[in-house]
C-alpha cells in the first residue's frame, strides 16, 4: 500500500512545481517534456517485449508495462526544470543529467528495485546510459524547436505584396 501510495505521489506532486515557473517557460518547454514522454513510454514499450526489466507494483491498468508516476509526473516535469535551467549551455545541460540520471539509476534504483520494478536483462549503468541517451536526443529535438520559433517570430510577409486589405481601416493615413 505504500508503495502505491508513492507512486501516486511520483505522478501529481512534480506538476505543482510548474506553479512557480512563468506561463512562457512552460510553453516553450512543454513540447520536450511531451517528446520525452512519449520516448520514455516507447522505452518502456521495448523494455517490457525484451524483458529489460519487469514492473512489480502499479498504479493504472497498463502500468505493469509503463510505469505511469515515472514517465508521466516525475520525468516530464523534471525535463522542464532542467531545460529551465539548463538549456542555454549544452556543458551545464549535460553534467545536470549526469548527475539526476546517476542519482536516479544509482541511488533511487537501490530504494525502488524490488519494491517496484526489477531489473532483468539490464543493470544500473545500463540504465543510466539508456538515460543519457534519451537526454542527447531530447536536447537535439529542442534546438530544433527553438528554430521554428524563431522563425515564427519574423512571419512571412509574402501574402501582403501589393495587395490592399479592404477591411483594415486606412493604414498610415495622417
Amino acid at each position: 500500500m505504500t508503495d502505491k501510495f508513492l507512486l501516486w505521489i511520483a505522478l501529481v506532486v512534480p506538476w505543482f512545481s510548474l506553479f512557480f515557473l512563468k506561463k512562457n517557460v512552460i510553453k516553450r518547454y512543454m513540447p520536450v517534456a511531451v517528446f520525452t514522454v512519449l520516448i520514455v513510454t516507447v522505452v518502456f514499450e521495448i523494455a517490457h517485449a525484451l524483458k529489460w526489466w519487469k514492473m512489480l507494483e502499479w498504479i493504472v491498468p497498463w502500468g505493469y508495462i509503463t510505469n505511469v508516476s515515472f514517465v508521466y509526473g516525475t520525468f516530464a516535469v523534471g525535463t522542464i526544470w532542467i531545460f529551465f535551467f539548463t538549456y542555454r549551455n549544452f556543458w551545464m545541460y549535460l553534467a545536470t543529467n549526469a548527475a539526476v540520471d546517476a542519482l536516479q539509476a544509482f541511488v533511487f534504483d537501490n530504494l525502488f528495485e524490488g519494491r517496484v520494478y526489477r531489473l532483468v536483462r539490464l543493470n544500473d549503468v545500463h540504465v543510466f546510459l539508456l538515460m543519457m541517451g534519451i537526454s542527447l536526443i531530447i536536447y537535439v529535438y529542442q534546438k530544433w524547436q527553438e528554430g521554428i520559433f524563431a522563425k515564427d517570430a519574423f512571419p512571412s510577409r509574402s501574402m501582403e505584396v501589393g495587395f490592399r486589405n479592404p477591411f483594415r481601416g486606412k493604414q498610415g493615413a495622417k
